[in-house]
């Protein structure tokens, strides 16, 4: 017994063997008909897809098989007539038609035939659910309508400080004035914090998030950030930073990298109770091919996140309480995390309260290696 390159048994050097597929195997629905128009295929999403039993369709004709309507209501194959229609006709494109019942799903077709302009020899259908789109859709409806509302309190009084200056800038104090124009550049902040958001949620999924990477301390920028927040009038005691020295050179980006802290602090502040503690400390990298990597541990003794909860916290739009916020400053800083190669966790804190830890790898240049 010979077993050649493909290891099958009798196979020769450079040959290999083909093995049947299964139209089962495929997730997309695949219906077949042949030159009678009659269905000799039905797979297993098929069935799912239409709600039909394969063996209630096989061998009946295809529009009966597969009643599709466009959307406005006319019969499809009675529109496009496969084996009537055009001799110079290979497929149909992608489309929504709707099934029995008005469920909507994705078809194309593809004529066969055996020589070019010829009769058709069969149909090859393709359908697929509409249900992965339309969580798209509605997701993509979610944050329009999320942005819409977080623009309107500041744009609302943006513009009604800055009417009633121009009307009536004579009959207020300087005092006055002064408060009105901290209001609006305060709103005209929370504006632009928005709009850097959606333009990172944009790159984040389109995978064109740019990290520019430079030395960065980061237990220094902790540092600044519980300095501010110190000035902004919380007790200096409610904040301990612990750092384990000593912390490899990490290349990062420093403004992606404060944008992750300034989140994390934020919502140990906003939403836990108690001491906040940060942890910066060395550790095994997140990317293999390197040894070395840094990770930071923001924890609170708040009542926490529920068990149920967490899977979801750092999706679009989850927010741990109704405390305000858009819901997509953690759903951006695990795509901050990742395009710099590391990794983000949430747990709960030896305190109770919600513990998140994220590890960057070193990311050294090369040059430096």
């Amino acid at each position: 017994m010979s077993v050649g390159t493909s290891g099958v048994p009798g196979a020769r050097a450079g040959e290999y063997t083909a093995h049947a597929c299964d139209p089962d195997d495929l997730p997309d629905g695949l219906v077949v008909a042949d030159e009678h128009g009659r269905v000799v295929c039905f797979n297993t999403a098929a069935e799912r897809i239409t709600h039909v039993p394969a063996a209630e369709v096989l061998g009946q004709p295809l529009e009966k098989a597969l009643p599709l309507e466009d959307l406005e209501g006319r019969r499809w194959w009675q529109l496009t007539d496969p084996y009537g229609g055009l001799a110079i006709r290979v497929r149909q494109p992608e489309r929504n038609l709707l099934l029995p019942g008005g469920r909507e799903v994705l078809v194309s077709a593809r004529y066969v035939r055996t020589v070019p302009t010829g009769p058709v020899r069969r149909v090859v259908v393709s359908l697929r659910d509409t249900e992965a789109r339309r969580r798209t859709e509605r997701s993509h409806a979610e944050l329009i309508a999320t942005v819409a509302h977080e623009l309107r309190s500041p744009l609302t009084s943006v513009k009604g400080f800055t009417a009633t200056l121009l009307a009536k800038w004579e009959r207020f104090t300087d005092d006055q004035k002064r408060l009105m124009l901290e209001t609006v550049d305060a709103d005209a902040d929370r504006v632009t914090r928005l709009i850097a958001e959606l333009l990172d949620i944009s790159r984040i999924d389109s995978g064109r998030l740019e990290v520019r990477r430079q030395p960065v301390d980061i237990a220094a920028a902790v540092g600044r950030h519980i300095q501010a927040y110190v000035a902004a009038g919380q007790p200096a005691d409610r904040f301990l930073l612990r750092t384990e020295q000593p912390l490899p050179d990490l290349w990062a980006d420093p403004d992606k990298i404060d944008q992750v802290l300034s989140n994390l602090l934020e919502n140990a502040v906003r939403h836990g109770e108690g001491r906040v503690t940060i942890d910066v400390m060395p550790t095994a990298s997140p990317r293999e091919g390197e040894d070395a990597g840094t990770s930071v541990t923001v924890s609170d003794e708040g009542p926490g996140i529920p068990e149920e909860s967490m899977n979801r916290v750092f999706t679009r739009f989850w927010r741990g309480s109704k405390r305000g916020g858009t819901g997509l400053g953690l759903y951006i800083v695990k795509g901050i995390v990742e395009a710099h190669g590391g990794t983000i966790t949430v747990g709960r804190a030896p305190s109770g309260g919600a513990e998140f830890r994220f590890t960057l790898p070193v990311a050294a240049p090369a040059y430096l290696a």
